[in-house]
């Protein structure tokens, strides 16, 4: 299959939308057991597999069509109430949901023809799919079961169903203005194939009264025809003054035409609108209503809406104004949104962050050579402009901003596939779902959450029945948090299990020789062990954990994004793991000090205050405000030589409850950083976090203040 430029470009849209639909659809099937009304719920299911069922058919990816269209099949009976939300149902359908991504993603690497393989692994799911299918009552019955659909014939029987429903009821002075009724009928014979008619004598008066020329009977037509509604209602239109024509599509046919009006992609569509484009009303039938609204508006103090006036005047059902306003909604609602966003592909943004980056080391040295000549007004100048830089810099840092959410609800599906999996049950609790983080940090921090998750839902969360002896909850609990605190993201993964045992991970770790036999450390520094490559106190090794594989790796990611990880854990109570990330990994804003010939970055928000260092003070603490404030000398830290500056001063600084001062020669101000990451041969250098370019084209080291921080304090306790 060959597509030009514009098709392949229409070809990634759909591949992007779809596997977000394909998101959304999984949080519905999560959700559907919990929902105590489910119906929105299932309607928006099943829109996203019409969805994508009709966009792959406009590529011809036949395969993908087919497939999604048994599952839709399923899902309009759930919708219809003749299949009920069950956990048996909602696991066969997240299987297909996730087949369907499987075959989106090929399509996205370019593969869109059929796979054989991946045709037969869809095949098996399908047959999962059977029972569910074979519970629908056959379609073609319950068509001829509904009372409106299955007119009897003159001489009795059954007769064919046809697509249209027409009552003719001729005005009675017809015969008397030359319009034989029997002639109208035998030209709608033209249109298609009458499969039923029967006469309606209702209107017929006494003998005594009746007149002989006058038009009594009316007649019920089931009428099988391609012809759309306005050709059919034109045929009568020399005969429509003084009679009643009503045609309107079989109770049958109305499913088909709901799924006609969900398709229609028309902007700003008005109800009427939608109607005339599905065919279930003409243009003469939607003047008609507005005329009658327009009257009742001039005469009556609330009027109508057009689709109840529709509806009186018999000229569609209920159903289809019901489905053509849920479009109207979805229109409105999809056009609110692509107004109020634009897709824009994330290389274009990290592209922007790095532009704006050279913005800013240029605006630098354009600061630095405007004060080095001594230009008052350039310098006022460059201020302006530096000033314009930090905005379009926050703002642009802003765009790649985006809520953890919908990292923390793809774990529904993992919490539902692992409790099944243990044999456990367990719910997932979430919260602060709308905290916004980098889309590099979103990014990157998927992986090292997904295995805190499965281990505390392994061997935190304890099995029903030790939780029922403990007299806890049958059903644990797994909660995931994220809020902004001191410029950082706090992530939280928690659960309300038996706790990190103390005493068991000593001893592991006495076994292991990582610490020495009645060695006395402090809850942090026991449950820190846990860290360690290759450690485990698990009893028993699972597929899913135990083997000491992995929180080695959590730690190491999360160092990698200039996180920290915390623990606290209660014996009986459960376990907490908080990760604490920058909110960006771009450009921050940073305080420059200098120490001996070398400058250094602090990020500003971990800075407190500045002090002037007592001279000749040779101790590594002072006195603040009553507090004793530990040093960090970066003179000593970094092994600087040369002579020290008259005048020394201390950068305080802190982190979560961690607080000391770092001992600088000069203090340089304020400054835009964008952090440069070390390279790989730098990568185990503790306390530096990266690098930046100042405007005077040198290279200076970012301090990582809470590894300084842990790495003082643990000093301080062995010393």
């Amino acid at each position: 299959m060959n597509f030009d430029a514009e098709m392949r470009d229409a070809l990634k849209t759909f591949t992007v939308e779809s596997l977000e639909l394909l998101q959304d659809m999984e949080d519905g099937l999560l959700g559907l057991e919990q929902d105590p009304d489910p119906a929105e719920r299932i309607n928006a299911i099943f829109r996203t597999a019409h969805t994508i069922k009709g966009s792959a058919g406009l590529f011809g990816l036949d395969h993908i069509v087919a497939f999604t269209h048994v599952v839709e099949s399923v899902l309009d009976s759930l919708r219809d109430g003749k299949l009920s939300v069950t956990s048996e149902l909602v696991a066969a359908l997240l299987p297909c949901r996730d087949h369907i991504s499987v075959l989106i993603g090929c399509v996205a690497d370019g593969q869109t023809e059929e796979d054989s393989t991946l045709t037969a692994a869809g095949r098996q799911l399908l047959d999962g799919l059977q029972p569910f299918l074979n519970s629908r009552p056959n379609s073609s019955v319950t068509a001829v079961a509904q009372p409106d659909d299955k007119v009897e014939a003159v001489g009795g029987g059954v007769i064919e169903a046809g697509n249209w429903h027409l009552f003719l009821q001729f005005g009675e002075n017809s015969l008397r203005d030359g319009m034989d009724p029997l002639s109208f009928i035998r030209y709608l014979a033209t249109l298609g194939e009458i499969v039923h008619i029967a006469t309606l004598s209702h209107s017929i008066p006494d003998a005594e009264n009746m007149n002989p020329e006058n038009s009594y009977l009316g007649f019920e037509i089931i009428l099988k025809s391609d012809a759309s509604k306005e050709t059919i209602d034109r045929a009568f239109d020399f005969v429509r003054d003084g009679s009643h024509i009503h045609i309107l599509p079989l109770e049958n046919r109305i499913p088909y035409y709901v799924e006609l009006i969900e398709s229609l992609t028309e902007d700003n569509a008005q109800l009427g609108e939608l109607l005339i484009k599905s065919g279930v009303i003409t243009q003469r039938e939607l003047e008609q209503g507005l005329k009658t609204q327009q009257t009742q508006a001039e005469t009556l103090p609330e009027n109508a809406r057009i689709g109840e006036i529709l509806v009186d005047q018999q000229v569609v059902q209920q159903p289809l104004i019901d489905a053509a306003l849920e479009k109207q909604k979805q229109l409105k609602d999809t056009k609110a949104r692509e107004n109020q966003s634009i897709r824009v592909d994330a290389e274009r943004l990290d592209k922007l962050i790095d532009l704006i980056g050279e913005l800013v080391i240029s605006t630098a040295a354009a600061s630095l050579r405007a004060q080095q000549i001594g230009d008052v007004a350039l310098q006022e100048t460059n201020a302006g402009v530096i000033s314009l830089v930090e905005e379009v810099r926050d703002s642009a840092l802003q765009l790649r901003m985006v809520p953890i959410g919908t990292t923390f609800s793809r774990f529904q599906r993992v919490v539902r596939d692992v409790s099944k999996e243990l044999g456990k049950d367990i719910k997932l609790v979430i919260s602060g779902a709308e905290t916004e983080v980098d889309k590099s940090v979103v990014e990157k921090i998927g992986d090292p959450l997904m295995h805190l998750v499965r281990n505390a839902m392994d061997h935190g969360i304890e099995r029903a029945e030790i939780r029922a002896e403990r007299g806890k909850p049958v059903q644990g609990t797994l909660r995931l948090n994220a809020y902004h605190s001191s410029g950082n993201i706090v992530i939280e993964v928690g659960d309300d299990g038996g706790g990190l045992d103390r005493d068991k991970i000593m001893a592991k770790a006495v076994e292991r020789e990582l610490i020495p036999a009645g060695a006395t450390l402090s809850d942090q520094e026991i449950y820190a062990l846990i860290f360690e490559p290759g450690f485990s106190t698990a009893d028993q090794v699972s597929s899913l954990s135990g083997r000491g594989v992995g929180m080695d790796v959590v730690k190491r990611n999360i160092t990698e994004l200039r996180g920290i990880i915390h623990v606290d854990s209660l014996p009986g109570q459960g376990t907490t793991l908080r990760i604490h990330l920058p909110l960006t990994l771009a450009i921050i804003d940073g305080f420059l000090v200098g120490v001996g010939d070398t400058s250094y970055v602090i990020p500003l928000d971990r800075v407190v205050e500045c002090v002037e260092l007592p001279v000749d003070d040779n101790r590594d603490y002072m006195e603040l405000r009553g507090e004793v404030l530990p040093f960090i000398r970066l003179r000593n830290l970094f092994r600087k030589s040369g002579g020290l500056a008259r005048r020394q001063n201390v950068i305080v600084v802190e982190h979560l409850d961690l607080k000391a001062g770092l001992v600088v020669d000069k203090l340089m101000g304020e400054l835009q950083t964008v952090i440069k990451p070390l390279g790989k041969l730098f990568g185990h250098v503790q306390g530096i976090g990266g690098s930046t370019i100042l405007g005077s084209g040198e290279v200076a080291l970012i301090i990582d203040v809470p590894t300084m921080l842990r790495q003082q304090e643990q000093g301080s306790a062995a010393g």
